[in-house]
């Protein structure tokens, strides 16, 4: 997606009404007491969510100063720009382009009690397949993995590579949160928890129901 406005311009513009659009939602969660326990012992955490469902995951979790990775390609940026007006920070960088840094600023930010959110399918896909930059960050930032996913009963798909979601005014919005889970030391660990990852995000992905944006639709 690139707009013929800069982030900026586009977040200033579009921010508002992506705000009012989100307030129509009816949002209802699964299990939320289990990111609450983490939120509300300031323990740092790493959030692990599929590109598609992006937006209302950043709506819900707003202004709680969560250091998102975001790509520094420049679609990355209207996502970030959006999400820096709601209270996120950033770590710059991606799978393909700034990862060392980004990884090293989520590392970072973990260590100084912030929680972390990764895309691992972003910034350009394939959709849905784990990359292994959240792992190693957990694994050095030493906390645990808490996977997450949302989904709509009326949306938008966008027609790019993630089917990105975007619930219709007044849609019903669900969001269903896993089991939070640490990173074991060394290769053996990153292989388990990848495993647990992809398993734990496909149980989510069907918890929340509703089409799930593998298909175009209206």
């Amino acid at each position: 997606m690139t707009l013929p406005l800069s982030p900026r311009v586009a977040a200033l513009l579009a921010g508002p009404l992506v705000a009012l659009l989100a307030r129509s939602w009816r949002v209802t969660t699964v299990r939320e007491e289990r990111w609450r326990a983490l939120a509300d012992a300031g323990r740092p955490h790493v959030f692990l969510l599929w590109h598609d469902a992006l937006l209302p995951l950043l709506w819900k979790h707003r202004r709680r100063q969560v250091t998102i990775v975001v790509s520094e390609a420049r679609d990355g940026q209207y996502l970030s720009e959006f999400a820096r007006r709601i209270g996120y920070r950033e770590a710059r960088g991606s799978s393909t382009r700034g990862g060392v840094r980004a990884l090293v600023g989520a590392v970072k930010a973990l260590r100084e009690g912030s929680p972390v959110a990764f895309t691992p399918d972003g910034p350009r896909g394939p959709r849905r397949e784990l990359k292994g930059g959240v792992l190693l960050a957990a694994q050095r930032g030493g906390a645990p993995i808490l996977p997450l996913h949302a989904s709509a009963d009326r949306a938008w798909r966008l027609n790019s590579w993630d089917r990105f979601l975007i619930p219709k005014p007044g849609a019903r919005v669900r969001i269903a949160y896993g089991e939070p889970f640490m990173v074991g030391p060394g290769e053996a660990g990153i292989e388990l928890a990848r495993r647990r990852a992809e398993q734990e995000l496909a149980d989510l992905v069907s918890e929340v129901g509703w089409e799930d944006g593998a298909t175009v639709t209206d």
